[in-house]
């Protein structure tokens, strides 16, 4: 009789020590998907705060401008639309579709500007042009680890055993690359004046 006793309370020691550490394993797993989704959580607001930064700076660079480009309205509708977009966008799609249209304008400024002399001479402009410029340069780092925590976030939760425990607990891939706007992926032309 003793020994009956004595192998069922192994058995139930070996199968308590199972449950725990299968309890373990996935509570392993998920906290690593958790985590892996703040990282990418943090990252967004690493972009929010640039975007923001610049979206800032742009009413700025406009005052700074107008006085030199009166002729150029539409330039100035065309920032003001796409500051606008960015600042209400709420997904990360939005975001995106919103510093695409931005960057364009911007681009568009800054070539017209090219047609003013005095205005590259201005010292606010250049200032400003040149915090513009830091903030593009801390807008592309933040897309670098946005991207980066997503990949690892969504290869978490696509490969074994990450997939049964994302399913499990309603963890959805992620699909909001940043990625350069189709505009950027065109060959420039490059005239030489003679």
């Amino acid at each position: 009789m003793k020994t009956r006793k004595g192998n069922a309370l192994w058995v139930i020691i070996v199968l308590i020590v199972i449950v725990l550490l299968g309890v373990l394993w996935v509570a392993g797993i998920y906290n690593k998907i958790v985590s892996l989704d703040e990282s990418v959580n943090k990252t967004v607001s690493e972009i929010d705060n640039q975007l923001q930064r610049r979206a800032d700076l742009i009413p700025n660079l406009i005052s700074t401008v107008k006085g030199y480009m009166e002729h150029e309205k539409e330039i100035f509708v065309s920032i003001a639309d796409a500051r606008q977009m960015m600042i209400t966008a709420k997904s990360m799609g939005e975001k995106i579709q919103a510093n695409g249209q931005l960057q364009s304008a911007l681009g568009r400024l800054f070539a017209i500007a090219e047609n003013y002399p005095d205005l590259k001479a201005n010292e606010t402009f250049l200032n400003l042009m040149d915090e513009l410029s830091g903030t593009e340069n801390r807008i592309a780092v933040a897309r670098k680890r946005y991207n980066g925590s997503l990949e690892k976030y969504n290869i978490s939760v696509r490969t074994f055993p990450g997939v049964m425990i994302a399913r499990f607990f309603n963890f959805q891939i992620k699909e909001d690359y940043f990625k350069a706007p189709e505009a950027a992926k065109e060959v420039p032309k490059v005239v030489f004046d003679k």
